[in-house]
């Protein structure tokens, strides 16, 4: 059992191992030293006992306490989800789309992929509870929430619509010098989410047997789970999978489980917020087109989902000659601009390379 602890650095969490006193930040490198537990002493040890016994395990904080109850889907494992939605509102990042976003991904998760809709945690402005509000030390919570006590057959899912951004790379783990960044409530004042941490946090804890799909509408998020792989894929279908491994070294995949990774566009483009797709409200146009994927039945292999979606965005720009109303996510973060209609392409990465059009898409 890991003990969550904060560093004392940077205060990013930090899962420490049984028995261990110091722990390195992998963002910040600083060293973390905390006292050991103190308990009553153990009964002496009697002949061929080897092993002290087990600390008490580690409580998590409500509301993220909670783990899916009885009554989930056997065949398939137990199925959780953690949804982000923010909206920014009343300041001048503020975005339209992204709650309804968050509401569309709960819908489909409960009513297409039989997801509990007491195994969901939603993080939006909407909600009363203030830990269920998408500031950045709710979304650590969450994250760690949604990958911990995962066993083998479980299907994951994290999706986030809101800002996203980039900054320096500090540590030499990224090819093109920048870490991708999701943008919490309160980054402003509390800073971003970087690539580097939501990797730690629920891509290389993940055993063997656990599946877990992320779903990010952000801008600059090609590779903000910094998986190892990324499918590079052309407008007629062909593709290879480029190798995203930092040079340093450090092995960014799990401990044996799967994570795809479908996101709304490179890392150098942002996302669009609009209300040209769907045409009643607005909505995020990679959450849109990968919903829309789905009802319509062309998510058979993951291949075909990523064309779907693409081509679903692509499409849209043209029908509407370039000239689509469009508040696009990091106008005001990173000075993009309004013209030319959507310039995304959604993006596909993985742990672990595999054939696009033989997999079966699933969640």
């Amino acid at each position: 059992m890991y003990l969550l602890v904060d560093c004392s650095n940077c205060r990013t969490p930090l899962q420490l191992p049984p028995g261990a006193t110091t722990i390195r930040c992998a963002l910040c490198r600083a060293v973390t030293r905390v006292a050991p537990l103190r308990t009553a002493a153990p009964p002496p040890y009697s002949a061929g006992q080897h092993q002290r016994p087990a600390p008490p395990p580690y409580t998590i904080p409500y509301p993220y306490n909670r783990v899916p109850s009885g009554g989930l889907p056997s065949a398939h494992g137990r199925k959780r989800a953690l949804i982000c939605g923010v909206s920014y509102k009343n300041t001048r990042h503020e975005l339209k789309g992204c709650i309804n976003d968050a509401k569309c991904m709960k819908y489909l998760l409960i009513n297409k992929f039989s997801f509990p809709e007491s195994s969901i945690v939603m993080l939006t402005e909407e909600e009363t509870d203030p830990y269920k509000r998408p500031t950045k030390q709710n979304m650590r919570m969450a994250m760690y929430w949604l990958v911990h006590g995962c066993q083998p057959g479980d299907s994951l899912v994290f999706h986030f619509s809101g800002h996203g951004s980039q900054q320096k790379d500090y540590n030499g783990d990224e090819i093109d010098g920048y870490d991708e960044t999701l943008c919490p409530l309160d980054y402003e004042s509390q800073g971003m989410i970087v690539d580097d941490e939501i990797n730690a946090t629920i891509v290389k804890p993940l055993p063997a047997g656990v599946k877990l799909h992320a779903i990010i509408d952000a801008c600059h998020s090609g590779t903000v789970l910094d998986l190892p792989f990324l499918c590079r894929m052309d407008r007629s279908g062909k593709y290879v999978w480029e190798d995203h491994r930092p040079r340093s070294g450090v092995w960014k995949g799990t401990k044996g489980g799967e994570v795809i990774s479908f996101s709304g566009c490179d890392d150098n483009q942002t996302s669009a917020d609009t209300s040209a797709m769907s045409k009643i409200t607005s909505t995020g146009a990679m959450t849109y087109s990968f919903i829309q994927a789905i009802e319509r039945g062309h998510a058979t292999t993951y291949g075909n989902m990523l064309n779907s979606m693409r081509s679903t965005i692509r499409n849209t720009d043209n029908d509407l000659g370039g000239g689509i109303v469009t508040s696009l996510l990091t106008m005001l973060l990173s000075g993009g601009s309004l013209s030319g209609g959507f310039r995304q392409e959604p993006q596909l990465t993985a742990n672990e390379p595999f054939d696009v059009y033989s997999k079966t898409f699933s969640l």
